[in-house]
């Protein structure tokens, strides 16, 4: 009886007393910077004290985790604010439910040194642009402000080759540019640019990258938990810069080069501090910049866009 206690104990202690749950986690693009807390909240082992394993997963096409979360293939994907209010009124099963880095990231990039001092001389000139609808809307706001509309300019689509074409010249401006990138490549090619700062530019202010889920199948204690250990890990980032750098980096031998170590930099002060935190006046504001701007039919009201996990 006793060898039989021994090794019943023995088993128990060789195994967890209760399984960690699964959860899945679409990035928007491949790892870099803007993922810091969700990279460092894995290295550090902070999904595992909150009982999670979660499997992060870049995606082939960047245009697929929200889809795939509607869909139920997965828990959770990194999208962007402005494109979740036009995903929803295309009838996708979204909400936002935490958030990722807390401020725009796109600018209107231009060339240093170039003819462009501001918005205003764009006119007559040519903008390059990655992807149509809100980024138009986003440029349109800004040439407003300046009293250009959007028709004085000519939008060429560059794909993702923003600064490339800006610094052939083959446009005169690109919007769509993250701040934390493409200046820094740009300046590593030795090339200076310039950023005109949409939310300085007539634009309401916004959350770059969110947490989008499906409403209808969500587990709001599992998001709960996974908000929890990546809002663990965006402190200790900001109070251990360069120690979570070297970790982040030595997660993948492409982390480490010059253009990632500055954006690192960069993007640290951009991070949620708050991650389940909702700001309800935000996501209303840009709901009905949106509408205003013809990409939407109605206005929804932000329940139907976006919750705090942490009320439900």
């Amino acid at each position: 009886m006793k060898s039989i206690s021994l090794a019943a104990t023995l088993s128990l202690c060789a195994s967890p007393l209760w399984a960690q749950d699964q959860m899945t986690l679409l990035l928007d693009w491949f790892v870099n910077p803007d993922h810091g807390p969700i990279i460092i909240a894995q290295e550090k082992g902070y999904f595992a004290d909150v009982d999670l394993d979660v499997e992060i997963i870049a995606p082939a096409d960047p245009s697929d985790p929200p889809k795939l979360v509607a869909a139920g293939q997965a828990d959770l994907a990194i999208s962007y604010q402005p494109q979740i209010h036009l995903q929803i009124h295309e009838g996708l099963p979204l909400q936002r439910v935490g958030t990722l880095v807390a401020t725009p990231l796109n600018c209107l990039l231009v060339l240093d040194d170039g003819p462009i001092s501001s918005p205003a001389d764009l006119r007559g000139g040519k903008v390059g642009f990655s992807v149509g609808g809100v980024e138009e809307a986003v440029l349109g706001q800004v040439l407003n402000t300046h009293r250009v509309s959007l028709d004085e300019v000519e939008l060429i689509n560059v794909n993702w080759s923003l600064s490339p074409s800006l610094m052939s010249g083959q446009v005169d401006a690109v919007i769509g540019a993250f701040r934390n990138f493409e200046l820094n490549q740009m300046e590593i090619e030795g090339v200076k640019g310039r950023c005109f700062y949409v939310e300085e530019e007539g634009l309401p202010p916004y959350d770059e990258l969110i947490y989008v889920a499906n409403p209808n199948t969500m587990d709001p204690d599992m998001i709960h938990r996974f908000l929890t250990a990546t809002e663990k890990a965006t402190q200790y980032i900001i109070n251990h810069p360069q120690e979570t750098w070297e970790l982040f980096s030595n997660t993948a031998p492409e982390l480490q080069d010059q253009l990632n170590a500055r954006a690192w930099v960069d993007t640290l002060p951009r991070f949620a501090l708050r991650p389940s935190a909702l700001d309800i006046g935000r996501y209303a504001a840009f709901e009905t910049f949106l509408h205003d701007a013809g990409l939407i039919p109605s206005v929804n009201p932000v329940s139907e866009i976006a919750i705090d996990v942490t009320a439900q």
